[in-house]
């Protein structure tokens, strides 16, 4: 069973147990205070205690330790109860509700024209065959001759003479080759659209896709700051944005499509720069750069 307890009930908790503790000392040394007033020695004349323990204390009536127990039993009490909350405490992440931006990602935008059909890919190469394999002779073998080049006190050795080589510095590296005409091309439709990643884990394509534009649209919203002077101007809109998903999966050429003005075109450009980097779209099984439309809606609340 659990229960859930918000921060204003933890605090007027506190609250109390604090003003609890001020009235309960409050009252003590009232009551303590009333007794002292009593003429305690006309009193307590003449009286006998039953033991020497007894009247270790020239008055009970104020004294003070009599309370001791059930102080100390009150404040292991409190101590017990605040580490109980202390350990029992926990925080839980802003969620933040996205239903009303969901149906903005196609809302108020043109339709970007679809590619014709590409003509089918060649045909594969038929498998090689077998081929046959020559093996030929092993040349002959020369006879090895052996030298005796053992050496005794009397024989000469010259001794070596190296000569210093200038080592050649390293050739530079060579320049990236060209990028092919298929890799600068960018593509608008293709078989397998980018993702925000996080949802690689969903089996079904269409929940996989739409987990994708979930989180997407959490990232945005949580990160974006509604600028003071559209806030101050009362603007608010939608803001459409475009750029292109690499093969990498980083995010380039970033534009402006549409501006409500006020500072929101530049921001939604800072959030959409610190994207990590997303699962990049596919073209017959290839990763290639896609063209990526998307709306940032500005309300005030």
């Amino acid at each position: 069973m659990t229960f859930e307890i918000s921060a204003t009930a933890i605090r007027l908790i506190l609250l109390g147990i604090v003003f609890v503790t001020v009235a309960i000392i409050v009252a003590t040394r009232c009551f303590f205070n009333k007794q002292a007033s009593i003429n305690l020695t006309e009193k307590n004349r003449g009286r006998k205690w039953k033991s020497p323990l007894e009247g270790r204390n020239k008055y009970p009536e104020v004294d003070t330790f009599v309370l001791r127990n059930t102080f100390l039993n009150y404040g292991l009490m409190i101590a017990i109860g605040l580490m109980i909350l202390a350990f029992s405490w926990t925080t839980y992440q802003k969620k933040i509700d996205i239903s009303a931006y969901l149906g903005t990602l196609t809302d108020e935008i043109e339709m970007e024209t679809p590619r014709t059909a590409e003509p089918p890919p060649p045909p594969p190469p038929p498998p090689p065959t077998a081929a046959q394999i020559v093996v030929s002779d092993m040349p002959d073998v020369e006879s090895i001759i052996f030298e005796d080049q053992s050496i005794d006190e009397h024989t000469i050795v010259d001794a070596p003479v190296y000569e210093e080589k200038k080592v050649a510095p390293p050739p530079p590296p060579p320049p990236p080759p060209p990028m092919k005409e298929s890799e600068r091309e960018i593509f608008k439709v293709v078989e397998e659209q980018p993702m925000f990643p996080g949802c690689l884990d969903i089996a079904v394509k269409a929940d996989r896709y739409k987990c994708s534009e979930e989180k997407m649209l959490e990232f945005i919203y949580s990160e974006i700051v509604y600028p003071t002077i559209a806030r101050e101007n009362g603007i608010s809109g939608m803001v459409v944005t475009r750029f292109v998903v690499e093969r990498d999966g980083s995010i380039s050429n970033i534009e402006i499509i549409r501006d409500i003005g006020g500072g929101c075109g530049d921001e939604a450009m800072r959030v959409i720069k610190k994207m990590p980097n997303w699962i990049p779209g596919k073209q017959r099984g290839n990763p290639v750069r896609v063209m990526f439309t998307l709306p940032v809606k500005f309300v005030l609340n």
